[in-house]
């Protein structure tokens, strides 16, 4: 079964049960245990074997990994500290008199997340961590919350030139081609999906428009005041202490120095204090070494800073050690299992099967490559869950079906790019997805069946300026399309 259609049934069991039963951690058990029965021909033992130490074990052993997981329990800590200093809710008090509206509190939401463009992992768990208290003062969904905060995590960091993700693309293509940072470049105005998600929820902001599962947790967040609907619930506001002395510097401060730090962490790593240009030193950084680097300085920063405020004491601070660790439990534990069905997915040789399947389009579709070529990519990241394993298998395949230096070439290009993105912008077990519920504390399969309508619209309007973009290479023209049509999209039905 090795490089065929199988290859892609262990994630597609695993995210049609997590949409069907509403429970992520048995249904990406399944599907793992259905790659491991693949990958042993049906043997128990054998796949037995494959779960645990080709999956498991070799999922959570990857230093990649290893260095994600400790992000995410140092950022919880960080997140713990400012809760129990108060940092969280003065700033709730002060949103509370600066941002009047639920479309003002959106808006800022929105605005950070463009913000921190340095990398997904990081946007999405400091923009929930600074905005939660204000939209759940406005009576906004956890789940919207999620939505807003997925939007501008992948979609941003894929059109910010300095960005780990622009690192990434630039490492991957064959520099005999074009420059990987021209080429990356060269690509942001033909990124339809990314340009226009933010245009999608701008819209849908102003509009105060929803539609499908997310209407009903907008409405009932605006009625009753529940901001979970359903699912499991987190981050209520018991979880925040108030104090006295607390002011909005306690929580901006350690938000401050953790971007600093972690920009500082991934271009130490990339060798830029060592006399490696900028630009290159973004491109050689490893984002899984960078941001522990630069969380554990904040960290320590803002153990320091606390104490000098005497806004915690010793033993409260080292408490929230416990309380960011657990926090942090369903997404590490979501991420340990997603690893693990990427991993046995890799050695049911999907990557391969998808290879075979562009090299054999390439030859009599050559209009519609870029068309074909976003929705491969879309199939790919959303059964996989990696975009950034997406364009690595698609991106070597672009660059040789299309003359070098061609439109096409930066065409297909971007619609490589663009299908990585939405693909894992509504898969369960996309690590970024993961992250953004985290980020709002929101009940993960809540997350991607609420925002899951508001991919596809997007996704479909892409789809046709890929289409239109083969034949016509004007890259404004195509764009303005793109514009014209996604606000349509979002208009309410008139009585």
């Amino acid at each position: 079964m090795y490089g065929t259609i199988w290859a892609l049934l262990p994630p597609i069991v695993a995210i049609v049960l997590a949409l069907i039963t509403k429970e992520v951690y048995s249904s990406l058990f399944l599907g793992i245990v259905v790659g491991g029965l693949l990958a042993a021909n049906f043997s128990p033992i054998g796949a037995l074997d494959t779960i645990i130490n080709d999956g498991l074990i070799s999922g959570v052993a990857d230093a990649w990994n290893v260095g994600i997981f400790l992000f995410l329990i140092l950022l919880g800590i960080i997140v713990a500290l400012m809760n129990s200093a108060g940092g969280s809710a003065a700033f709730g008090r002060w949103a509370e008199t600066h941002v009047k509206t639920r479309v003002g509190a959106m808006l800022a939401t929105l605005l950070l997340g463009v913000l921190i463009f340095v990398d997904d992992y990081f946007n999405c768990l400091t923009v929930g961590s600074v905005m939660r208290p204000v939209t759940d003062g406005h009576r906004i969904s956890r789940a919207k919350l999620a939505y807003i905060i997925d939007a501008t995590a992948a979609p941003i960091c894929m059109i910010a030139p300095i960005s780990s993700w622009a690192a990434a693309v630039s490492g991957i293509v064959d520099e005999s081609v074009m420059s990987g940072t021209e080429l990356f470049i060269r690509a942001i105005p033909w990124n339809y999906y990314s340009l226009l998600t933010l245009v999608f929820v701008v819209g849908l902001t102003l509009l105060r428009f929803d539609y499908g599962p997310m209407a009903l947790h907008e409405r009932n967040a605006q009625l009753n005041g529940d901001l979970f609907t359903s699912g499991e619930t987190g981050g209520s506001a018991e979880d925040v202490a108030s104090h006295p002395r607390s002011r909005v510097i306690d929580l901006l401060l350690p938000v401050l120095v953790l971007i600093v730090c972690c920009v500082a962490g991934m271009l130490y790593v990339g060798g830029f204090f060592s006399g490696v240009p900028f630009a290159e030193a973004f491109a050689a950084t490893d984002a899984s070494v960078g941001l522990p680097w630069g969380s554990m300085i904040a960290l320590l920063f803002t153990f320091l800073y606390f104490f000098a405020r005497r806004l915690l004491g010793f033993k409260q601070a080292m408490g929230c050690i416990t309380k960011g660790f657990i926090a942090m439990v369903p997404a590490l534990l979501i991420l340990t299992f997603a690893v693990t069905l990427k991993n046995i997915t890799g050695i049911l040789g999907a990557a391969d099967y998808v290879y075979g399947v562009m090299d054999r389009a390439s030859a009599g579709l050559y209009k519609l490559l870029p068309a074909i070529i976003f929705l491969v990519a879309c199939g790919l990241a959303f059964s996989t869950g990696t975009s950034w394993g997406t364009f690595g298998i698609l991106l070597p395949i672009v660059t040789k079906v299309f003359p070098a230096d061609s439109t096409l070439l930066i065409i297909g290009v971007s619609a490589c790019l663009a299908g990585a993105v939405m693909g894992d912008h509504c898969s369960p077990i996309s690590d970024t997805s993961i992250m953004a519920s985290a980020g709002a504390q929101c009940d993960h399969i809540n997350h991607i069946s609420t925002q899951l309508p508001y991919v596809l619209t997007v996704a479909a309007v892409s789809f046709v300026n890929y289409l239109i973009a083969g034949f016509v290479q004007n890259v404004w023209l195509c764009l303005g399309t793109g514009l014209l049509l996604t606000p349509g999209l979002t208009l309410p039905p008139r009585a």
